[in-house]
């Protein structure tokens, strides 16, 4: 894991961002959606083989800013956490980070997905803010297993995924329906004994 500094801080009451030396996750709101508009638009082609069909209205600041209640309605109700990766140094949004299916009792687990904007694919950015979003996982929310899965042939999913210490777990049947077709993924899921973090609490 790249070494970071981690922070959990509260400008706004129960709000988290994490802080690395480089990379900020924090909730979304109302002022990122130019950032957010731009990057998506340009980038659809590159996600949407990935992703779900996105609606008609999906790039619209109205469609944007029903997001940004519903996150922070899911944050508050502790069912996810939906976060936007930004640079430090400039504030730029790069892409998401989504914590959801929050599940607590004996499962104490989660599902993560994540979303990167084209031009800033392929240069470490989204492993950064896996590697800020794990201890928040296990340190602040007390999560025990973080679950992802992916299509097998998104490789670079694949590739992110195993050097951010997950193991891969079998294969999910049609699992997800993702731009229009019913397709199967890839179970990954990490432990607090996985990877380097595994070492610093051993330590």
């Amino acid at each position: 894991m790249a070494k970071s500094v981690f922070r959990f801080l509260s400008r706004q009451p129960d709000t988290p961002e994490l802080y690395g030396e480089n990379h900020l996750l924090r909730l979304p709101r109302y002022s990122d959606y130019r950032q957010w508009h731009a990057l998506r638009f340009e980038s659809r082609a590159f996600l949407q083989p990935w992703e779900p069909v996105w609606r008609s209205d999906d790039l619209t600041e109205s469609s944007f800013r029903a997001r940004v209640i519903r996150c922070g309605q899911e944050y508050n109700s502790g069912l996810a956490v939906p976060l936007l990766l930004f640079r430090r140094q400039d504030m730029e949004l790069l892409g998401g980070l989504t914590i959801g299916y929050i599940r607590r009792g004996a499962a104490q687990s989660c599902m993560i997905g994540y979303w990167m904007g084209e031009r800033h694919a392929g240069q470490g950015h989204m492993l950064s803010g896996l590697n800020l979003a794990i201890p928040y996982i296990y340190g602040e929310l007390q999560l025990h297993r973080i679950e992802a899965a992916c299509i097998p042939e998104n490789w670079k999913s694949v590739r992110l995924l195993e050097k951010a210490g997950f193991v891969r777990e079998g294969l999910l049947r049609k699992y997800l329906k993702i731009n229009g077709e019913w397709r199967d993924h890839v179970m990954y899921s990490r432990l607090p004994e996985d990877g380097e973090f595994g070492k610093m609490l051993k330590s």
